[in-house]
């Protein structure tokens, strides 16, 4: 089984008009699968990513309002899940991928 690493690797925010105080309104995610099969001289490790956006319309006036300065990275994620991106989904096509690496079905080449 693979491990899964989700990052923010950038957002965009607003600078205006200045109550917004930097709301992010983009957060650019990329999630980053990897699974080490075998042993010692023989251990070989997979990997496969995926990256993705998630678009935000942050209320200033909401309670729940963070302004840029006090987001967290995990914050962030949360939102970009809550906003639809779908980590166990995203997960399942990258453990996929990975399988496919370590099992593969098709080949390419020519028989000459």
């Amino acid at each position: 089984m693979a491990t899964f690493t989700w990052q923010v690797s950038t957002t965009e925010y607003d600078l205006q008009p200045a109550d917004m105080d930097g709301a992010i309104i983009v957060a650019h995610w990329r999630c980053n699968a990897e699974q080490t099969e075998g042993t010692g001289d023989e251990a070989v490790t997979y990997n496969s990513t995926s990256y993705g956006t998630a678009g935000f319309s942050p209320d200033p006036t909401s309670p729940t309002y963070t302004p840029y300065a006090d987001v967290t990275e995990s914050q962030c994620l949360d939102w970009c899940w809550a906003d639809g991106v779908d980590k166990d989904s995203v997960e399942a096509g990258l453990q996929a991928k990975i399988d496919g690496q370590i099992n593969p079905v098709t080949a390419a080449g020519v028989p000459w």
